[in-house]
């Protein structure tokens, strides 16, 4: 029996120097080998318009088939406007359509943000959150993980240097699998 657990981590923020990708790619610094995550980038993903859900661009194909491939989604949100970015919202609404073929139905979903402010991405996360029983995703509900006083966080490398952070990824990750496995 293959144990490979596949994750696909997505990314709420377009912006170059985000603390939310340096956060993914510090997640993935820290998977065991049976475990395998791509970050899947958003940068191309045009606007949602239900005219096109019968001719989806490529970019919306490729993103719905890696979702539908992986055994668990990991979200890293900033927040915008005291909710989820435009650009994720987006993403998420192409990933759901057209009626009945919801690539996120039934995916263990993990919760991750960064912050430079002090309110971290609480409320962002609590709108993702809705946004996910929508979609009928499972989401992990402890541990929550909002970082806040970002570059604090990281080195010069871009590299997670927070102990607490770390192990509280660590920690998540161990959930999502064990998640994963329930909900195949």
């Amino acid at each position: 029996m293959d144990n490979k657990k596949n994750i696909l981590a997505i990314c709420g923020s377009l912006r170059k120097g985000s603390y939310n990708k340096l956060l993914l790619n510090a997640t993935k610094q820290l998977l065991s080998a049976n475990i395998s995550m791509e970050i899947f980038d958003l940068t191309n993903i045009p606007m949602y318009n239900q005219d096109n859900e019968n001719e989806m661009p490529e970019v919306v194909k490729e993103f719905k088939q890696k979702i539908e491939n992986a055994d668990i989604i990991l979200i890293a949100t900033p927040e915008y406007n005291y909710s989820i970015s435009g650009v994720l919202k987006n993403a998420m609404d192409w990933a759901s359509r057209p009626y009945n073929h919801n690539s996120f139905n039934n995916k263990p979903l993990g919760i991750v943000g960064v912050s430079v402010g002090s309110l971290k991405t609480v409320r962002a996360q609590y709108n993702l959150r809705q946004i996910a029983v929508a979609l009928n995703m499972h989401v992990l509900n402890r541990p929550e993980i909002m970082i806040g006083d970002a570059a604090t966080k990281f080195n010069e490398q871009g590299e997670l240097i927070d102990p607490t952070a770390i192990s509280l990824i660590q920690s998540m990750i161990k959930g999502l699998v064990e998640m994963s496995d329930f909900y195949k």
